[in-house]
């Protein structure tokens, strides 16, 4: 048994052809690049692609286990170097059970399962070679046919103010949509975390998942799971999600939801948080278009405070990126010095640190990986930052 990191949310830009998938996303989110720097710069050893479906990236993965570069594990999942990859698709549920868009994410044991799993997503899809597309099928149609492929279904983000279960799928609860009994995890998005989210009872059933959603190269691990597995791959993952066989999720680790681009109710232009009782005009640059805060949305949803069931430790974990004095330079002489980003992130000393970078660089790293520098919140697609 062995402890890795995953991250179970990452999105392709381009095809080998140059062909777009995740429309949003960086031109060198490439299959190949996002491999290279799970496995070499990010120290990832299970990483969720959720653009699996789209049939270049199925011809892509074929071609390269054909060649060599990549080989399929007996326990599910492609293997490069030192990282793994789950297949994943991510799809859009708008039925006539929910009030608003939903994200979910989809993860199938092997490719021939995508593949067929493709197959059967193109004649509900507008266009199978995109990313996160609205499917036309019911949740619980989608629920059904995952689950009898010996899939995972998870929804994305659920508290997000946009596409997301609880920001505007639902008005009260999931059992709106979906079948309960037929959700392997949820996962809860930059601007929630696990004491937040354990507001919500019906919510106690699943394990929560932290994931990035990166749409570049560099926000990959921004968030992510640290797990306890024989090995990693579909099954031991499906295993860890169950608590079964000593298998299990140990720890989360994410930004504070203060850095979140949604945590507080805001104005959707400028970003200026919403006075309270402000609904008409920002009062900073007089614009009508507010997006409310994940902080205020489980205000309206919470029904526990005091019983909650037991969780693993979420870690309030600033990436690298973020921390001020480190920049690309700064990053490669880090990565350089120690290897990975989880290397610098998990086990560097500060005294050791302090041989690479400016002793103030240093301290800032480690109060960033604790949690504990000063933060101003996000909200209305603005982030929070961190206060000089």
């Amino acid at each position: 048994m062995k402890k890795i990191y995953a991250d179970l949310h990452i999105h392709i830009g381009r095809t080998f052809t140059g062909r777009a998938v995740k429309i949003t996303g960086a031109k060198t989110l490439t299959l190949d690049r996002i491999l290279v720097e799970a496995s070499e710069h990010k120290g990832i050893e299970l990483l969720g692609i959720i653009d699996c479906h789209s049939p270049e990236v199925i011809l892509e993965l074929e071609e390269g286990i054909s060649s060599g570069k990549y080989r399929e594990l007996d326990g599910g999942g492609i293997r490069y170097r030192s990282t793994t990859l789950l297949l994943g698709s991510e799809l859009e549920i708008y039925d006539e059970a929910c009030s608003g868009p939903i994200h979910v994410l989809v993860f199938m044991p092997t490719l021939a399962d995508m593949k067929q799993f493709s197959n059967w997503l193109s004649a509900r899809l507008k266009n199978i070679h995109l990313s996160s597309q609205r499917i036309y099928e019911t949740g619980l149609n989608l629920q059904k046919k995952v689950q009898n492929m010996g899939g995972l279904f998870i929804p994305a983000h659920i508290f997000t103010p946009h596409k997301s279960l609880y920001g505007k799928g639902v008005k009260s609860s999931l059992t709106e949509v979906f079948d309960p009994s037929m959700i392997d995890a949820v996962e809860l998005g930059l601007s929630c975390d696990t004491d937040m989210a354990s507001q919500v009872s019906e919510l106690n059933p699943y394990p929560f998942l932290t994931n990035s959603d990166a749409h570049s190269l560099g926000k990959i691990g921004r968030e992510y799971n640290e797990l306890y597995v024989q090995s990693a791959d579909f099954t031991e993952f499906a295993l860890a999600l169950k608590r079964q066989d000593d298998r299990k999720i140990i720890a989360n680790y994410g930004l504070d939801p203060l850095l979140g681009k949604y945590y507080q109710t805001a104005c959707e232009v400028c970003g200026e948080p919403a006075v309270s009782g402000e609904t008409t005009a920002c009062a900073n640059c007089g614009n009508a278009r507010f997006t409310k805060g994940v902080s205020e949305r489980l205000r309206e949803l919470s029904d526990q405070l005091e019983v909650r069931v037991p969780r693993p430790r979420y870690v309030h974990q600033i990436p690298l990126q973020f921390v001020p004095g480190v920049g690309p330079k700064t990053l490669d002489k880090l990565k350089k010095a120690f290897g990975t980003e989880m290397a610098v992130l998990h086990e560097a000393a500060e005294e050791d640190l302090a041989r690479v970078v400016p002793p103030k660089t240093a301290a800032l790293i480690v109060k960033a990986r604790s949690g504990k520098l000063e933060l101003k919140a996000g909200g209305g697609g603005t982030y929070g930052k961190i206060k000089p």
